[in-house]
């Protein structure tokens, strides 16, 4: 039996040792509780609680949320500002994920924003989709863990450069469907969207313990303005669903005042610094915080244009000049990735122009996720006004050239026909959206073959029904090619008797954004003429070649030796074995004319010979070790190889702002603004990661990467000292400095004792 005085002594010591527990629980995550002194003193600093460290006892305190109060933004009481990245999930694979987020913290930003493609998470009414690469909620939650808030733009319309803005093509069944309105039948297909979409939103709010500080109301609808009472429904939908963080709306300048919605705070979108442009929010909304939603970091192309490129420095000088006016931003994109599929948007102004594969977007990454001098330029300027040594930047992904690819085998497209797809028949041509097929929502992309028989030549024209692009054959003959700018042909008599007259309409992407979203339906939309007459009587082919008809194409008889020329439209096949853990690598397709990659039944999207992009996308993860099946869908012209490269080609020069693959000379990059420091620590870096590294073709040994990784971190250290030297003139640290805060992440000021 142990002494009274024993047992008060040992609880005298556990009171003790929580009261030194609590002090020290206090004096990290709640200091301004602490009798310290509050008056700012040079030796403050700032104090970090990580989002991923909270439990349970650390949650009580979340209930404030994100505020405004005049002129700043709140979090949890205290100034906030947003410092934030635009990647979009369903560009990305979903192993990447996480590399990215990295390097958006690496880079100094503390916020994520990323739209919601309703086109993909309801393919088919009613049947919704939230695993694979579009699991929204292991998204968010990653982003959480990687300590980075998210601002979540749901749409219903997102724009973004996707098809019809992120829009079900399944809606434009209905003629008298008025998209973005209160339209009935459009208001009760976005009520079970959200009522679906809401269900995993809401629980990752910042009050429910989760990542989202705020919501956006539609995007940029003063642009399109057509419903006065829409933007109200869509925040009301929001609301009505469980909505409980900061809502927000996007817009440009002209459109700003007709975007604004009450109850949620006016965001401008743009690339050049106006003057005046950031007071001009205070026109629309008096004493707020001013926030730049959308800070175009470059630009998207079309195919058939130049690759857009938007010099670094002026970008960087343009951010620094925002940060300056004390507003918050977001950087649109931070990371573009890729339109895989068919899922590219196009843009319909004085006419017609279809988005490319690619979404590099020239932005702070590549398409592949490597950096740019964007990236450091950025980094160096947020360590600046934040203060605080940054996260080292994660090392780059190699890339592999895996050399040339042969496609041995081909079947004609008039082969496949009898042995995989079954007509729809018609009097009358129908557009893909009406077409009877996947549960009667239509067909959204790829291709529709029209098939009529007619009894001689003659005249052809289309009235401007063809939407977007059709080959037109007699038989298996190719007569010529229809579209926007050309709509008639001549079709020649030939021998009397019955012909089939064919027409392969392909989709090339629905408008994403501007007054014409209501029109957007694909295929013959109307009638064709064969002199002056209606063609009549269609058998109709759909091609969407979604997977389970790619994999039934492997197993069809008529594959055959792929001859010394041969035109389509046509399949190919080849095959690339890969010895070792695969890598990320680039299709370059010379000598091919236009169509669609497919690997292990991935659509990496299309390609197209008139430019800009000449390669496509090809992510590690989607590869295998042993033989990987290349399939390629060729219109017109084939080549026999494709090869597999480790460096891509988007159109531009090589010399313009890319630090990786090797693009400039020491000079250039003298002459572009970066110190001697700078130039000696890059050129290594460089040397590291161009084409001609061992780094991009293979494996490196466990030793070497850890020598490589200390050369990496002292290079970054260096490269950080270098650019505040060269930059203490331009920018001034005490000018720009900011409160700064990352999920979880209280910014205070704490006086150590001196």
């Amino acid at each position: 039996m142990w002494p009274c005085g024993g047992r008060r002594q040992r609880r005298l010591g556990a009171v003790a040792l929580l009261l030194v527990v609590l002090w020290l629980l206090l004096r990290r995550y709640y200091p301004c509780l602490l009798p310290v002194v509050s008056e700012p003193c040079e030796n403050a600093v700032l104090l970090r609680f990580n989002w991923s460290e909270l439990t349970p006892l650390g949650l009580w305190g979340r209930t404030l949320g994100l505020q405004t109060e005049k002129s700043q933004f709140l979090l949890e009481g205290m100034p906030f500002r947003i410092f934030g990245g635009s990647m979009h999930y369903f560009r990305v694979p979903r192993e990447y994920w996480e590399d990215r987020m990295l390097k958006m913290r690496a880079c100094g930003l503390n916020t994520l924003t990323t739209y919601v493609p309703w086109n993909l998470h309801e393919k088919e009414r009613g049947k919704f989709d939230f695993s694979k690469n579009l699991d929204l909620r292991a998204f968010l939650s990653l982003a959480a863990k990687n300590g980075l808030w998210v601002i979540l733009r749901p749409g219903p319309y997102i724009c973004s450069e996707w098809d019809l803005g992120g829009l079900p093509s399944w809606l434009l069944q209905d003629p008298e469907m008025q998209l973005r309105t209160t339209y009935k039948g459009f208001t009760e297909a976005v009520d079970a969207y959200f009522d679906r979409l809401m269900s995993i939103v809401v629980p990752l709010q910042y009050k429910k313990g989760g990542p989202i500080i705020a919501v956006q109301v539609e995007n940029e609808y003063g642009s399109y303005a057509k419903d006065p009472n829409y933007m109200a429904y869509v925040k009301m939908a929001l609301l009505n669903r469980g909505i409980v963080e900061l809502l927000m709306t996007s817009d440009n300048k002209n459109g700003l005042s007709f975007g604004l919605v009450e109850g949620a705070l006016a965001t401008v979108n743009f690339q050049k610094l106006e003057p005046g442009l950031l007071k001009y929010l205070d026109t629309v909304q008096k004493d707020q915080p001013k926030m730049v939603m959308e800070y175009w970091t470059g630009w998207f192309d079309n195919w058939g244009g130049p690759h857009y490129v938007f010099d670094a420095d002026e970008m960087v000088n343009t951010v620094a000049s925002i940060l300056k006016t004390g507003a918050s931003i977001n950087l649109y994109m931070f990371h573009g990735g890729t339109n895989f599929g068919f899922m590219n948007g196009a843009l319909e102004a004085d006419e017609y122009k279809s988005d490319v594969t690619s979404y590099d977007y020239d932005a702070v990454l590549t398409e592949a996720g490597d950096y740019t001098s964007k990236f450091f330029k950025l980094r160096q300027l947020f360590s600046m006004v934040i203060g605080q040594p940054l996260p080292l930047p994660p090392m780059i992904e190699s890339k592999a050239s895996y050399g040339a690819i042969l496609l041995h085998q081909y079947i004609s497209l008039w082969d496949v026909l009898p042995a995989l797809l079954q007509p729809i028949k018609s009097e009358l041509p129908v557009n893909m959206e009406n077409l009877q097929l996947n549960d009667s929502i239509g067909q959204p992309y790829g291709y529709v073959l029209y098939e009529t028989v007619i009894f001689g030549g003659g005249h052809l024209h289309t009235r401007d029904h063809v939407r977007d692009r059709a080959q037109v054959f007699v038989n298996t003959m190719y007569v010529g090619e229809l579209d926007y700018n050309t709509v008639e042909l001549s079709i020649p008599e030939g021998q009397q008797g019955f012909r089939q007259l064919r027409l392969l309409v392909e989709n090339r992407g629905r408008v994403n954004y501007g007054l014409a979203l209501n029109e957007q339906r694909k295929g013959l939309i109307g009638d064709v003429f064969l002199n002056k007459t209606p063609l009549r009587n269609f058998k109709i082919y759909s091609l969407e070649m979604k997977p389970a008809f790619m994999k039934s194409l492997q197993h069809v008889s008529g594959w055959s030796t792929v001859p010394d020329y041969f035109v389509g439209p046509a399949f190919f096949r080849g095959r690339l074995w890969i010895e070792q853990q695969p890598q990320d690598t680039f299709l370059k397709l010379q000598g091919w004319e236009k169509g669609v990659v497919f690997v292990n039944g991935q659509n990496l999207g299309r390609y197209w010979k008139i430019g800009p992009q000449e390669t496509l996308y090809l992510p590690g993860p989607w590869l295998r070790r042993g033989g990987n099946e290349i399939v390629i869908f060729e219109e017109r012209t084939a080549g026999r190889i494709i090869q597999s490269v480790d460096i891509p080609y988007l159109g531009r020069t090589q010399a313009r702002g890319r630090i990786c693959p090797l693009a400039a000379s020491s000079e250039e990059r003298t002459a572009r603004g970066a110190g001697p420091l700078f130039h000696g620590w890059m050129d290594g870096w460089m040397d590291g990661c161009s084409s001609s590294s061992p780094w991009t073709r293979s494996p490196q040994p466990g030793w070497l990467r850890m020598l490589w990784t200390i050369w990496w971190m002292w290079g970054s250290k260096k490269v950080l000292e270098a650019g505040e030297r060269e930059r203490e003139e331009e920018l001034k640290p005490s000018e720009l400095k900011a409160e700064l805060s990352f999920p979880g992440t209280f910014t205070m000021c704490y006086c150590w004792p001196p």
